[in-house]
């Protein structure tokens, strides 16, 4: 029988004369799995989409039936932590609720509430829940079992995402919730097999340009689409331009405008001159250019 006295090291009892030595000997603990959230909880924030700025926002871009499929097809819900804030759902592949992120957003602008403090939080701390073990999983995770074989695009920001997946649906879009967020090989080994597009806001390429081999070791074909950082202005630049702001800046009926009219300044001195207000418009397919080619006089009227 041991005896828990006599058996004790004098160098751990501190009764030895030579310098301390605690063997250590490694316990061995079962992972932990992930905490969740039950889904019910998040299927009664899925409504009261007309004070969520996010969702105003986004109708506003792409219109209100498009704006509500998009908030149903990434678990987008409406919180009343803040007045007008929004809960992005983290759904893993398996359909499991890892946490909801709550944000803030400008329903004009569209760009997160930051003054007089920066408007994030997280349901599992709101909610106080004991014993929360938050293992992150990628925005958009979920759609990732009903489309097997499409290609993946990852980008930073939760509203990118949105964004992008009206503008490109052929590409699965997820987010990592931030240069720095859910990024590491534990979140992206779900990815394993994939072709996969990085696009990361500007300033951001070299950082995740370093993932990209630890990526190919899980199996990943990675690859960095840096559209943004070869085209973007120093103006852009110093905003730190995403993907969505370039859609909605360059593909929205305001952005088509701005670039039909850096393109024909004399089309901006007309619209600034008669404070012309956009209702809508957009440039001409190839086929109305043709048409119109075609019956545009080339000398005076007879």
């Amino acid at each position: 029988m041991l005896d828990t006295n006599s058996d004790i090291s004098p160098y751990i009892s501190g009764q030895g004369g030579g310098k301390e030595y605690n063997r250590h000997i490694p316990e061995s603990h079962a992972p932990v799995p992930p905490s969740t959230i039950d889904r019910d909880l998040m299927r009664q924030t899925m409504k009261g989409y007309g004070s969520n700025n996010f969702f105003l926002f986004i109708a506003a871009v792409v219109g209100r039936e498009e704006a509500k499929r998009l908030m149903e097809l990434f678990n987008i819900g409406t919180s009343r932590h803040w007045p007008g804030s929004c809960v992005f759902w983290q759904t893993d592949v398996n359909g499991e609720i890892r946490t909801g992120k709550i944000m803030l957003y400008d329903w004009k602008t569209g760009h997160r509430v930051k003054e007089p403090f920066n408007h994030v939080s997280w349901v599992h701390s709101v909610m106080r829940l004991p014993d929360f073990n938050l293992r992150q999983c990628c925005f958009g995770e979920h759609q990732l079992r009903a489309r097997p074989d499409d290609a993946v695009a990852i980008v930073e920001s939760e509203k990118s995402a949105v964004i992008a997946t009206h503008y490109m649906p052929q590409f699965v879009w997820l987010a990592t919730g931030g240069k720095n967020g859910a990024f590491n090989s534990e979140v992206l080994s779900v990815l394993s097999g994939r072709e996969v597009f990085l696009v990361p806001d500007l300033g951001a390429t070299e950082d995740w340009c370093a993932r990209i081999p630890m990526m190919k070791s899980l199996g990943i074909s990675a690859r960095i689409f840096d559209f943004l950082e070869r085209n973007a202005s120093e103006e852009q630049r110093q905003f730190g331009l995403d993907i969505a702001d370039y859609l909605v800046s360059e593909l929205t009926p305001q952005g088509i405008l701005e670039g039909m009219m850096q393109r024909n300044p004399a089309l901006r001195k007309l619209v600034e001159t008669f404070d012309m207000e956009l209702v809508g418009v957009s440039e001409m397919t190839e086929e109305e250019r043709r048409r119109y080619s075609d019956c545009t006089p080339t000398g005076d009227a007879g």
